[in-house]
């Protein structure tokens, strides 16, 4: 498993040089993160011993299932929640994730804001943005994106330092990433998480400084035992 998913990291980097390259930019400017969801933490361990440090998950609970004996052996590693966050496990994530991608709703940064300020700890905010508006898909539409935004920044004074969003499958993700790019200039945004395994080369071209990639590090997703399914 180890030089399989080695190899796979390295050919993830090297498309990501490719696409950086053809758009003019510095790949050094692309964060790679690693999706390990479903993924035991064998496979976690592969991808550091292969030099990877940043992973995203998708729940909380399999992340603390997983991350914290990981991170003893590897305090330089950083994990990005990348999954839907529900309210009662805002504690949780706030101590656990140093990213969290997916604020998505006024009810979550309210208790985003009320966590960071009892606890301390302020874990980087992305704001989720559902470019195709879609109706079953979690995200702030485009329209309502910026007062969010000023809402959670100024009223809030969450750390909010970025956008993400997931395109619909049956559209053309470019342009789903040069709206959210927009958005983000406009706001002074500089962190842009967008592109997955099947698009990543594409999201670098218009400018991700974060792209998500899972199968093409780890192969096939596995799984998730029923104990964790189930939370």
């Amino acid at each position: 498993m180890e030089e399989a998913i080695a190899a796979n990291l390295a050919a993830v980097h090297s498309r990501i040089e490719a696409a950086a390259r053809t758009a003019g930019r510095d790949s050094a400017d692309v964060s790679l993160i690693a999706v390990s969801k479903t993924q035991p933490a064998d496979a976690v361990r592969a991808a550091l011993a292969a030099g990877q440090r940043v992973f995203g998950e998708n729940r909380v609970q399999e992340a603390l299932a997983k991350f914290p004996e990981l991170r003893e052996a590897y305090p330089d590693l950083v994990l990005h929640l990348i999954g839907p966050l529900q309210t009662n496990k805002v504690k949780e994530a706030v101590a656990l994730f140093d990213v969290i991608e997916t604020l998505d709703r006024p009810r979550l940064a309210e208790a985003l804001a009320r966590e960071m300020q009892r606890s301390g700890r302020r874990p980087e905010c992305l704001i989720e943005i559902n470019t195709g508006e879609e109706p079953q898909k979690a995200g702030i539409a485009p329209t309502e994106a910026d007062a969010f935004i000023a809402d959670c920044r100024d009223r809030l004074g969450l750390p909010v330092t970025g956008l993400m969003c997931i395109p619909p499958a049956d559209e053309e993700p470019a342009l789903h990433f040069a709206l959210l790019r927009e958005i983000a200039k406009r706001n002074a945004l500089g962190v842009l998480s967008m592109g997955m395994s099947a698009d990543y080369e594409t999201a670098v071209r218009f400018g991700a400084t974060h792209v998500r990639v899972g199968t093409a590090v780890f192969g096939a997703r596995r799984p998730l035992p029923a104990a964790l399914a189930a939370k």
